[in-house]
């Protein structure tokens, strides 16, 4: 059988069931929409290994997605979802070119990918997303990566993955916006004072937030605050609500589709990231697109951008936060940091030299560092 589109298969742990998930790994999301639009004569083709938690094959976007249900197999079960994936790929394989894979998270994807890649004699590279770069990664010793086929998505990760593990990755392509995505123009009327969103976790740390805005309450008594995301500490983050008397301030808005969280950035002043660990965060990167200050404990690059500001406490925090409220010279601008077709053109350049649209500078000058 005659082989005729070139495709490039992407491994992710996780993906949408369909079209009205927005939420589910949105910057993958990104990705995946950008190589899709800007290569029409590549096909790509996603394999997602813990959810959807059904296995099947479905469109997305115009995309072809793989999903092998592996969220609750364990011990030998892994060991069939692994073959399920082989054999999806010997498929692929017998029908299509597959100029290479991209494995998301360096974790299990990331062994799959480089003993698939090894097999069939593929390029395989490796976006390290954020935790993956932990030292508490252990899937490190077993795929063994070497430098060349880590692609870190800041120049933080590639510090952090260096120091956990003694391998530099030799590439940057960063995380992005779909600005396409946004309502413009940005609306004037802000009445959103501060605003967090992304999911009730341990790491994302939504009681501090919720007692920053408490505290912010003190100096600013008609505060009006908003938290969008669903997640396991949901009741705890709903009880401190009610016990710091809250509930005039602070809307718990739950989950939200991708274009209302953005209209809702738009009519933010302030947003506050609260995070104790961050790879690149997209709603960072929206916040600041969508024409609000973002005040975070993380910062990703290596270079101060506009409207981004970097504090080291809550107290910290806090009085950042008021000083732009209070400051009638604030400026809503939006900033614009990168742009996900830029990012999936460089993705794409490391599989095919002449991949059609260009990267533009500021993602050349970054994807390779010495």
């Amino acid at each position: 059988m005659e082989k005729k589109d070139k495709t490039l298969v992407i491994l992710t742990p996780a993906f949408p069931g369909n079209e009205s998930e927005t939420y589910w790994v949105p910057s993958q999301q990104l990705l995946v929409k950008a190589l899709h639009n800007n290569f029409p004569g590549v096909k790509i083709i996603v394999l997602s290994l813990q959810y959807p938690d059904h296995r099947s094959s479905y469109t997305w976007h115009g995309i072809t997605v793989f999903s092998f249900d592996g969220m609750h197999r364990r011990k030998l079960k892994r060991l069939s979802l692994w073959q399920n994936i082989r054999h999806t790929v010997k498929d692929i394989h017998s029908t299509h070119t597959i100029i290479g894979l991209f494995s998301c998270w360096c974790g299990e994807c990331a062994l799959i990918g480089k003993y698939l890649a090894r097999k069939y004699t593929l390029r395989h590279y490796i976006w390290i997303c954020g935790q993956d770069a932990r030292k508490t990664n252990r899937w490190i010793s077993f795929i063994r990566p070497r430098g060349d086929e880590l692609v870190a998505m800041s120049p933080s990760l590639v510090r952090e993955f260096q120091k956990n593990h003694g391998k530099k990755p030799l590439h940057i392509i960063p995380n992005a916006i779909d600005r396409e995505s946004f309502s413009l123009p940005v609306t004037a009327h802000r009445d959103i004072d501060i605003f967090a969103a992304g999911s009730f976790e341990p790491l994302k740390q939504f009681d501090l937030y919720t007692r920053i805005v408490h505290s912010i309450r003190q100096s600013l008594p008609d505060i009006k605050a908003s938290h969008c995301g669903i997640g396991r500490e949901k009741k705890k983050i709903e009880s401190l609500v009610k016990e710091l008397e809250l509930e005039d301030h602070l809307q718990l808005l739950g989950g939200k589709p991708h274009a209302e969280l953005l209209q809702l950035m738009q009519r933010t002043r302030v947003f506050l990231h609260t995070s104790r660990y961050e790879g690149f965060s997209t709603v960072c990167l929206e916040a600041l697109y969508a024409g609000a200050h973002v005040i975070s404990f993380c910062y990703p690059l290596d270079h101060n951008v506009p409207h981004w500001h970097v504090v080291n406490s809550p107290e910290e925090m806090k009085a950042k936060a008021i000083e732009i409220l209070q400051d009638p010279r604030t400026s809503h601008t939006p900033v614009m940091l990168y742009d996900m077709d830029e990012s999936a053109k460089a993705v794409m350049g490391l599989y095919i030299s002449n991949s059609g649209p260009k990267s533009k500078a500021v993602i050349t000058e970054t994807i390779r560092i010495s």
